[in-house]
């Protein structure tokens, strides 16, 4: 995206965030977990299995900030799905030590939805958007908005889901769909769901990683997930709140992920009613990023994005994967 349209999408969707932040508190859709709040519970410790399964954004990524919540411990191992695709193997990666002993002591540089190395626009041209969608997980965010999936799948809709580690213990059988549908491809949403930072920032009140080494767990015990469910690494990451500062998103490159912004706010955090969905979707110009949830049911996003996938189509917009670089 040429700088003086970034800078004009930018400043607009500071404009909204700001506004957002003032019902951040009262949301309880995406709350990342509290770093300071132990060991999970004996339920959300206990290994996914085949029985039962915000987007956005009700996680909302990037707009409203969750809920704190337990912490997942790093050392716990990552979730068991059978049956379920070999996986592959996958690329290598630094190990953690690796990553502590090249970015310990660097600068963490700047901090936002925007940082360099973070990706915010599709590229590639033509008339191509994204439509992202967040499962957040945690208190008040293990829900499916089954409305959402169902009407993707109706249309033959492409569209990513950001999975949180915590969403996919809760709904185990709705991870596995999502994963085996072709229409959808997975991307990984963290696993506290906090924003990612080496020296503890914070966004919406929400305490971010404080470390490389806790940068390192956030992103890989979920990738870890992830691969067991799909077979195959993931190739995009978006953390909690979407907040990160330059070192973090260098150290997602280095492990071999994507950092993803957005440049269109669909849903507000899971808040918006179905006609300001609608508005903010029709708004889409090619190579447009679009953030939503999918873990809020009864909410404006679902039939603001039935709307909006005929604004889309009459516009010559065509919804597909990410496909960044």
């Amino acid at each position: 995206m040429e700088p003086q349209g970034r800078t004009r999408r930018n400043t607009e969707i500071g404009r909204r965030l700001f506004t957002l932040a003032s019902v951040a508190v009262v949301l309880n859709g995406c709350g990342p977990a509290n770093r300071s709040a132990g060991n999970v519970s004996a339920a959300a410790s206990t290994a996914v299995t085949a029985a039962p399964a915000k987007p956005p954004t009700a996680t909302p990524p990037a707009t409203v900030p969750p809920l704190t919540g337990p912490q997942v411990p790093v050392s716990q191992a990552a979730p068991t799905l059978a049956p379920g695709p070999a996986p592959s193997r996958a690329p290598a990666v630094p190990s953690k030590d690796r990553i502590v002993a090249d970015f310990t002591g660097k600068a963490a540089g700047s901090w936002g939805l925007y940082v360099p190395g973070t990706a915010t626009n599709l590229t590639g041209g033509g008339r191509r958007i994204a439509l992202t969608f967040d499962c957040c997980g945690g208190p008040g965010g293990n829900g499916v908005d089954q409305e959402l999936i169902d009407t993707l799948q109706r249309t033959g809709t492409r569209a990513t889901f950001f999975l949180n580690f915590r969403w996919i213990q809760a709904n185990p059988r709705v991870a596995k769909a999502l994963a085996e549908n072709p229409l959808f491809e997975i991307g990984n949403h963290g696993t506290n769901h906090v924003p990612l930072s080496v020296s503890g920032r914070s966004a919406y009140g929400i305490q971010g990683t404080a470390s490389p080494a806790e940068v390192y767990d956030e992103v890989m015990v979920n990738q870890a997930a992830l691969h067991r469910l799909t077979g195959k690494p993931a190739r995009y990451f978006r953390p909690g709140t979407a907040y990160l500062d330059e070192a973090s998103a260098a150290i997602v490159r280095k492990l071999g992920l994507i950092p993803v912004s957005f440049s269109i706010n669909g849903d507000g955090g899971a808040t918006y009613p179905a006609p300001t969905v609608l508005g903010e979707l029709a708004a889409a110009k090619p190579g447009d990023i679009v953030i939503a949830h999918a873990n809020h049911p009864g909410g404006g996003t679902a039939p603001g994005v039935a709307l909006a996938l005929n604004a889309l189509k009459a516009a010559g917009l065509k919804p597909g994967p990410l496909d960044l670089k």
